[in-house]
């Protein structure tokens, strides 16, 4: 019998927006974006685009379906939380194809240790064609915590996504 291990040696190439309405019209400096890249850069990743954009549903939405066929993966910060122009979640659950709702789980479950207020994020992951999408708060003290939480398992999850047939449990 053979075996067919499928390994993914390419760089993941990443996508990060900044979902802001202050900081799309110059009126808030984004620290949460370049966070997401220097993370991201930590683990090998290659962003190849970044972008702030105002809490805008379908603007959001079509710029989650325009990077998805660009690159790996997709990091959304700000949106998350309880304002009524926090839509993010609600773009990202409406253009993906399958949830990975243990990311969000994840990230709001480590968050719990450092704020109860953590709670409060509705933060969503997923995979749209065969890029992950996963939105992240948009303070940079919660980015660097959610993201800190998760990035060991992206290039797996990327893998995977790209049809990686390894075992989950090596």
């Amino acid at each position: 019998m053979q075996t067919n291990i499928f390994h993914i040696t390419a760089q993941i190439t990443a996508a990060v927006l900044t979902i802001s309405d202050k900081g799309s019209c110059g009126e808030r400096v984004d620290e949460g974006g370049p966070a997401v890249c220097e993370l991201l850069r930590g683990i090998g990743a290659e962003v190849l685009y970044t972008e702030i954009i105002p809490d805008e549903k379908e603007l959001i939405k079509a710029r989650l379906i325009d990077m998805s066929t660009k690159v790996d993966l997709v990091v959304t910060t700000g949106g998350t939380g309880l304002s009524p122009r926090d839509v993010t979640p609600e773009a990202t659950l409406e253009v993906i194809d399958k949830e990975v709702p243990g990311i969000g789980e994840t990230m709001r479950a480590e968050g719990m240790k450092a704020t109860r207020r953590s709670m409060l994020s509705r933060a969503a992951a997923g995979i749209r064609g065969s890029a992950l999408i996963v939105n992240l708060p948009g303070s940079v003290k919660a980015v660097r915590e959610n993201l800190s939480v998760i990035l060991d398992v992206l290039p797996h999850a990327i893998e995977k996504i790209k049809g990686a047939t390894s075992d989950c449990g090596r």
